[in-house]
Protein backbone atom coordinates (compact mmCIF):
# COMPACT_ATOMS: atom_id res chain seq x y z
CA UNK A 1 0.00 0.00 0.00
CA UNK A 2 1.38 3.53 -0.78
CA UNK A 3 2.76 5.12 2.42
CA UNK A 4 2.90 8.47 0.56
CA UNK A 5 0.57 11.26 -0.13
CA UNK A 6 -0.59 10.77 -4.25
CA UNK A 7 -2.49 14.56 -4.67
CA UNK A 8 -4.54 15.27 -7.32
CA UNK A 9 -5.40 18.78 -8.52
CA UNK A 10 -8.43 19.17 -10.32
CA UNK A 11 -8.39 23.04 -11.47
CA UNK A 12 -10.46 26.28 -13.41
CA UNK A 13 -7.34 27.67 -15.68
CA UNK A 14 -7.67 31.26 -14.97
CA UNK A 15 -4.40 32.33 -16.18
CA UNK A 16 -4.00 34.22 -12.61
CA UNK A 17 -1.43 33.74 -10.14
CA UNK A 18 -3.75 30.89 -8.79
CA UNK A 19 -2.63 28.92 -12.04
CA UNK A 20 0.91 29.53 -10.92
CA UNK A 21 0.59 28.05 -7.36
CA UNK A 22 -0.61 25.01 -8.60
CA UNK A 23 2.19 24.46 -11.02
CA UNK A 24 4.97 25.16 -9.01
CA UNK A 25 3.39 22.50 -6.04
CA UNK A 26 3.06 20.12 -8.54
CA UNK A 27 6.23 20.18 -9.77
CA UNK A 28 7.56 20.58 -6.39
CA UNK A 29 5.60 17.16 -5.11
CA UNK A 30 7.01 15.83 -8.29
CA UNK A 31 10.69 16.75 -7.61
CA UNK A 32 10.06 15.07 -4.31
CA UNK A 33 9.03 11.93 -5.82
CA UNK A 34 5.54 11.99 -4.85
CA UNK A 35 3.18 11.57 -7.67
CA UNK A 36 1.02 14.63 -8.07
CA UNK A 37 -1.20 15.73 -11.27
CA UNK A 38 -3.26 18.48 -12.33
CA UNK A 39 -6.67 18.11 -13.92
CA UNK A 40 -6.93 21.58 -15.65
CA UNK A 41 -10.58 22.78 -16.34
CA UNK A 42 -11.71 25.41 -18.65
CA UNK A 43 -12.59 29.36 -17.79
CA UNK A 44 -16.43 28.54 -17.66
CA UNK A 45 -16.58 25.43 -15.21
CA UNK A 46 -16.05 28.27 -12.18
CA UNK A 47 -19.35 29.85 -13.80
CA UNK A 48 -21.23 27.05 -15.84
CA UNK A 49 -19.93 24.23 -13.97
CA UNK A 50 -23.37 22.14 -15.63
CA UNK A 51 -21.77 22.51 -19.01
CA UNK A 52 -18.17 20.96 -18.40
CA UNK A 53 -18.18 16.88 -17.16
CA UNK A 54 -16.81 16.27 -14.00
CA UNK A 55 -13.61 13.74 -14.05
CA UNK A 56 -12.99 11.05 -12.33
CA UNK A 57 -10.34 11.25 -9.75
CA UNK A 58 -7.55 8.88 -10.65
CA UNK A 59 -7.09 5.80 -8.98
CA UNK A 60 -3.82 6.33 -7.84
CA UNK A 61 -4.33 9.75 -6.04
CA UNK A 62 -5.32 9.14 -2.51
CA UNK A 63 -6.05 13.37 -1.28
CA UNK A 64 -7.53 15.92 -3.52
CA UNK A 65 -6.60 19.43 -3.33
CA UNK A 66 -8.72 22.18 -4.70
CA UNK A 67 -9.15 25.90 -4.43
CA UNK A 68 -12.09 26.69 -2.70
CA UNK A 69 -13.88 28.72 -5.84
CA UNK A 70 -14.20 24.98 -7.35
CA UNK A 71 -17.48 23.97 -7.90
CA UNK A 72 -18.87 21.23 -5.79
CA UNK A 73 -19.71 18.99 -8.67
CA UNK A 74 -15.69 19.03 -9.43
CA UNK A 75 -14.34 17.71 -5.87
CA UNK A 76 -14.70 14.46 -5.40
CA UNK A 77 -16.23 12.45 -2.95
CA UNK A 78 -14.16 9.50 -2.18
CA UNK A 79 -11.25 11.24 -1.30
CA UNK A 80 -9.82 13.48 1.46
CA UNK A 81 -9.65 16.73 0.34
CA UNK A 82 -7.36 19.65 1.40
CA UNK A 83 -9.16 23.32 0.08
CA UNK A 84 -6.55 26.45 -0.05
CA UNK A 85 -8.69 29.48 0.50
CA UNK A 86 -6.37 32.15 -1.63
CA UNK A 87 -8.62 35.47 -1.95
CA UNK A 88 -10.42 37.81 0.23
CA UNK A 89 -12.73 38.99 -1.66
CA UNK A 90 -15.42 39.18 0.87
CA UNK A 91 -13.99 41.89 2.80
CA UNK A 92 -16.45 44.71 3.25
CA UNK A 93 -13.27 47.12 2.53
CA UNK A 94 -12.93 45.70 -0.61
CA UNK A 95 -16.90 46.53 -1.29
CA UNK A 96 -16.23 49.84 -2.79
CA UNK A 97 -14.05 48.59 -5.34
CA UNK A 98 -16.38 46.16 -7.00
CA UNK A 99 -18.50 46.73 -10.13
CA UNK A 100 -22.45 46.24 -8.77
CA UNK A 101 -21.93 42.89 -11.26
CA UNK A 102 -18.73 41.64 -9.53
CA UNK A 103 -20.37 42.57 -5.75
CA UNK A 104 -23.64 40.22 -6.80
CA UNK A 105 -21.50 37.47 -8.41
CA UNK A 106 -19.12 37.19 -5.41
CA UNK A 107 -22.62 37.25 -3.20
CA UNK A 108 -24.48 35.43 -4.85
CA UNK A 109 -22.39 32.80 -6.52
CA UNK A 110 -18.86 32.46 -5.33
CA UNK A 111 -19.60 32.95 -1.60
CA UNK A 112 -22.04 29.65 -1.59
CA UNK A 113 -19.40 27.49 -3.54
CA UNK A 114 -16.77 28.64 -0.74
CA UNK A 115 -19.11 27.95 2.35
CA UNK A 116 -20.29 24.34 0.67
CA UNK A 117 -16.14 23.45 0.01
CA UNK A 118 -14.86 24.78 3.53
CA UNK A 119 -17.29 22.48 5.33
CA UNK A 120 -16.57 19.73 3.43
CA UNK A 121 -13.51 19.39 2.70
CA UNK A 122 -10.94 17.43 5.42
CA UNK A 123 -8.58 20.60 5.63
CA UNK A 124 -8.58 23.79 4.47
CA UNK A 125 -6.01 26.55 4.40
CA UNK A 126 -6.14 30.20 4.49
CA UNK A 127 -2.73 32.34 2.76
CA UNK A 128 -2.55 34.63 5.15
CA UNK A 129 -3.82 35.00 8.81
CA UNK A 130 -5.89 37.91 7.21
CA UNK A 131 -7.85 35.96 5.09
CA UNK A 132 -8.32 32.86 7.50
CA UNK A 133 -10.30 35.81 9.93
CA UNK A 134 -12.14 37.02 6.95
CA UNK A 135 -12.77 33.70 5.73
CA UNK A 136 -13.98 32.99 9.50
CA UNK A 137 -16.27 36.16 9.05
CA UNK A 138 -18.10 35.77 5.85
CA UNK A 139 -18.05 32.32 5.14
CA UNK A 140 -17.63 29.84 7.45
CA UNK A 141 -16.19 28.98 10.96
CA UNK A 142 -13.48 25.88 10.52
CA UNK A 143 -10.11 25.17 11.99
CA UNK A 144 -7.79 27.30 8.99
CA UNK A 145 -4.14 26.26 8.98
CA UNK A 146 -2.40 29.23 7.95
CA UNK A 147 0.30 28.37 4.91
CA UNK A 148 1.74 31.56 3.38
CA UNK A 149 2.42 31.87 -0.28
CA UNK A 150 6.23 31.54 -1.49
CA UNK A 151 8.32 33.39 -4.07
CA UNK A 152 10.99 32.10 -6.14
CA UNK A 153 13.64 33.62 -4.41
CA UNK A 154 16.12 32.15 -7.52
CA UNK A 155 14.44 34.71 -9.88
CA UNK A 156 13.69 37.49 -6.97
CA UNK A 157 17.05 38.25 -5.38
CA UNK A 158 19.26 41.45 -5.06
CA UNK A 159 21.32 42.36 -8.24
CA UNK A 160 25.13 41.66 -6.44
CA UNK A 161 26.58 43.21 -9.46
CA UNK A 162 24.74 46.48 -8.64
CA UNK A 163 26.13 49.45 -6.15
CA UNK A 164 24.27 49.26 -2.99
CA UNK A 165 24.40 52.88 -3.04
CA UNK A 166 20.86 54.50 -3.73
CA UNK A 167 20.48 56.25 -6.81
CA UNK A 168 19.94 59.83 -7.46
CA UNK A 169 16.96 60.35 -8.23
CA UNK A 170 15.58 57.84 -5.63
CA UNK A 171 13.75 55.52 -7.75
CA UNK A 172 10.31 53.96 -6.80
CA UNK A 173 8.21 51.07 -8.02
CA UNK A 174 4.69 50.26 -7.96
CA UNK A 175 3.78 46.59 -10.18
CA UNK A 176 0.35 45.62 -9.86
CA UNK A 177 -2.66 45.95 -11.57
CA UNK A 178 -3.86 49.39 -12.32
CA UNK A 179 -7.56 49.74 -10.19
CA UNK A 180 -8.28 51.91 -7.26
CA UNK A 181 -8.15 48.70 -4.64
CA UNK A 182 -4.55 48.23 -5.20
CA UNK A 183 -4.22 52.51 -4.60
CA UNK A 184 -3.00 53.73 -8.12
CA UNK A 185 -5.10 56.81 -6.87
CA UNK A 186 -2.52 58.03 -4.56
CA UNK A 187 0.51 57.22 -6.98
CA UNK A 188 0.33 60.70 -8.21
CA UNK A 189 -0.38 62.70 -4.99
CA UNK A 190 2.36 60.83 -3.23
CA UNK A 191 5.08 61.34 -5.86
CA UNK A 192 3.66 65.49 -6.30
CA UNK A 193 4.54 66.17 -2.59
CA UNK A 194 7.82 64.07 -3.06
CA UNK A 195 8.61 66.37 -5.81
CA UNK A 196 12.22 66.68 -7.40
CA UNK A 197 15.01 63.76 -6.31
CA UNK A 198 12.31 61.26 -6.57
CA UNK A 199 11.12 58.83 -9.39
CA UNK A 200 8.27 56.40 -9.69
CA UNK A 201 8.39 53.67 -12.69
CA UNK A 202 4.93 52.11 -12.74
CA UNK A 203 2.82 49.41 -14.69
CA UNK A 204 0.27 51.37 -16.37
CA UNK A 205 -0.45 50.61 -19.89
CA UNK A 206 -3.53 51.45 -21.28
CA UNK A 207 -5.26 50.86 -17.97
CA UNK A 208 -3.47 54.34 -16.57
CA UNK A 209 -4.12 56.30 -20.03
CA UNK A 210 -6.99 58.60 -18.48
CA UNK A 211 -4.86 59.05 -15.44
CA UNK A 212 -1.73 60.48 -17.23
CA UNK A 213 -2.64 64.24 -17.59
CA UNK A 214 -3.24 64.28 -13.69
CA UNK A 215 -0.21 62.88 -13.19
CA UNK A 216 3.58 64.45 -12.61
CA UNK A 217 6.52 64.53 -14.29
CA UNK A 218 8.12 62.03 -12.14
CA UNK A 219 6.08 59.03 -12.82
CA UNK A 220 7.31 56.92 -15.50
CA UNK A 221 5.40 54.04 -17.32
CA UNK A 222 6.53 50.91 -17.85
CA UNK A 223 3.50 49.40 -19.39
CA UNK A 224 2.89 45.81 -18.81
CA UNK A 225 5.72 43.49 -17.46
CA UNK A 226 5.55 39.83 -18.65
CA UNK A 227 6.64 37.65 -16.75
CA UNK A 228 9.08 37.09 -13.16
CA UNK A 229 11.87 37.81 -14.85
CA UNK A 230 10.71 40.99 -16.21
CA UNK A 231 8.86 41.72 -12.75
CA UNK A 232 12.47 40.75 -10.99
CA UNK A 233 14.57 43.29 -13.37
CA UNK A 234 11.99 45.67 -12.93
CA UNK A 235 12.67 46.08 -8.74
CA UNK A 236 15.70 45.16 -9.25
CA UNK A 237 16.57 48.44 -11.02
CA UNK A 238 14.81 50.25 -8.05
CA UNK A 239 15.32 51.40 -4.97
CA UNK A 240 12.34 50.74 -2.95
CA UNK A 241 8.29 49.40 -3.88
CA UNK A 242 5.70 51.90 -2.84
CA UNK A 243 2.78 49.61 -3.21
CA UNK A 244 -0.49 51.52 -1.10
CA UNK A 245 -3.17 48.33 -2.26
CA UNK A 246 -5.92 48.95 0.31
CA UNK A 247 -6.36 44.99 0.02
CA UNK A 248 -4.28 42.04 -0.43
CA UNK A 249 -4.96 38.55 0.41
CA UNK A 250 -1.57 37.80 1.20
CA UNK A 251 0.59 40.66 -1.00
CA UNK A 252 2.58 38.54 -3.00
CA UNK A 253 4.38 41.73 -5.05
CA UNK A 254 5.29 43.09 -1.61
CA UNK A 255 6.98 39.98 -0.91
CA UNK A 256 8.76 39.68 -4.17
CA UNK A 257 10.58 43.01 -3.78
CA UNK A 258 11.46 42.64 -0.54
CA UNK A 259 13.33 39.01 -2.33
CA UNK A 260 15.05 41.54 -4.22
CA UNK A 261 16.24 43.38 -1.75
CA UNK A 262 14.08 46.12 -1.71
CA UNK A 263 12.48 48.23 1.21
CA UNK A 264 8.51 48.59 0.61
CA UNK A 265 6.48 51.12 1.51
CA UNK A 266 2.82 49.54 1.98
CA UNK A 267 -0.56 50.56 3.43
CA UNK A 268 -1.03 49.47 6.88
CA UNK A 269 -4.07 47.23 5.85
CA UNK A 270 -5.52 43.43 5.02
CA UNK A 271 -2.52 41.23 4.64
CA UNK A 272 0.53 43.34 4.38
CA UNK A 273 1.61 43.64 7.65
CA UNK A 274 1.79 39.93 7.34
CA UNK A 275 4.86 40.71 5.15
CA UNK A 276 6.04 44.07 5.53
CA UNK A 277 7.41 43.95 9.36
CA UNK A 278 6.96 47.89 10.02
CA UNK A 279 10.68 49.62 10.65
CA UNK A 280 12.21 46.33 9.84
CA UNK A 281 11.72 45.37 5.99
CA UNK A 282 9.99 48.74 5.41
CA UNK A 283 6.96 50.69 6.81
CA UNK A 284 2.98 50.62 6.95
CA UNK A 285 1.61 53.37 6.46
CA UNK A 286 -1.59 54.77 7.53
CA UNK A 287 -4.70 54.28 5.15
CA UNK A 288 -5.09 56.67 2.23
CA UNK A 289 -2.64 59.37 4.43
CA UNK A 290 -0.35 61.08 1.29
CA UNK A 291 1.99 62.56 3.50
CA UNK A 292 2.60 59.89 5.88
CA UNK A 293 3.74 58.02 2.61
CA UNK A 294 5.71 60.99 1.37
CA UNK A 295 7.54 61.21 4.94
CA UNK A 296 8.19 57.24 5.15
CA UNK A 297 9.85 57.46 1.87
CA UNK A 298 12.20 60.94 2.32
CA UNK A 299 13.31 58.84 5.76
CA UNK A 300 14.31 55.72 3.46
CA UNK A 301 16.39 58.32 0.77
CA UNK A 302 17.75 60.42 3.56
CA UNK A 303 18.85 57.75 5.95
CA UNK A 304 21.69 55.53 4.20
CA UNK A 305 22.47 53.36 7.46
CA UNK A 306 18.39 52.57 7.71
CA UNK A 307 17.85 51.92 4.22
CA UNK A 308 20.99 49.36 3.87
CA UNK A 309 19.48 47.55 7.15
CA UNK A 310 16.00 47.79 5.36
CA UNK A 311 17.35 45.70 2.23
CA UNK A 312 19.51 43.02 3.83
CA UNK A 313 16.07 42.70 6.37
CA UNK A 314 13.69 42.41 3.53
CA UNK A 315 15.88 39.95 2.19
CA UNK A 316 15.89 37.49 5.22
CA UNK A 317 12.70 37.91 6.16
CA UNK A 318 11.60 36.57 2.82
CA UNK A 319 13.83 33.54 2.97
CA UNK A 320 12.81 32.62 6.63
CA UNK A 321 9.28 32.73 6.17
CA UNK A 322 8.10 32.75 2.28
CA UNK A 323 10.36 30.60 0.80
CA UNK A 324 8.92 27.64 -1.66
CA UNK A 325 10.93 24.88 0.60
CA UNK A 326 8.92 26.45 3.50
CA UNK A 327 5.34 26.08 1.77
CA UNK A 328 6.10 23.16 -0.26
CA UNK A 329 6.99 21.18 3.03
CA UNK A 330 3.99 22.65 4.86
CA UNK A 331 1.50 21.37 2.15
CA UNK A 332 3.49 18.02 2.17
CA UNK A 333 2.72 17.31 5.67
CA UNK A 334 -0.60 18.41 5.72
CA UNK A 335 -1.23 16.01 2.76
CA UNK A 336 0.19 13.25 4.79
CA UNK A 337 -1.82 13.68 7.36
CA UNK A 338 -5.19 13.44 5.41
CA UNK A 339 -3.56 10.34 2.91
CA UNK A 340 -3.20 8.64 6.07
CA UNK A 341 -6.43 9.35 7.64
CA UNK A 342 -8.16 8.28 4.66
CA UNK A 343 -6.63 5.05 5.04
CA UNK A 344 -8.79 4.34 7.54
CA UNK A 345 -12.03 3.01 7.13
CA UNK A 346 -14.18 4.53 10.10
CA UNK A 347 -12.65 8.06 9.33
CA UNK A 348 -13.35 7.70 5.38
CA UNK A 349 -16.83 6.69 6.35
CA UNK A 350 -17.60 9.56 8.51
CA UNK A 351 -16.04 11.99 5.99
CA UNK A 352 -18.59 10.70 3.06
CA UNK A 353 -21.43 10.68 5.24
CA UNK A 354 -20.71 13.97 6.57
CA UNK A 355 -20.80 15.07 2.38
Amino acid sequence: MNNHPAVWFPTVRTNTGTDVFTERLVAGLQAQGLQAAVHWLPLRAEYAPWTVTAPKAPTWANVCHVNTWLHARFVPEELPVVATVHHSVHDPEFRPYKSRMQAIYHRCWIAPIERRVIRQSDAVVAVSRFVADMSRKTLADAPYKVIHNSIDTKIFCPDESRPQSRRKPFRLLYAGSWIRRKGVDLLAPIMRRLGEGFELYYTGGEAAARDKPEMPDNMIDLGRLNGDLAVSKAMRDSDALLFPSRSEGFGLVAAEAMACGLPVVAMNSSALPEVVKHNVTGFLCNRDDVRDFAEKIKLLANDKALYEQMRTAARSFVLEHFSFEKMLSSYTKLYTLNADANRNSNLRDLRLNRR
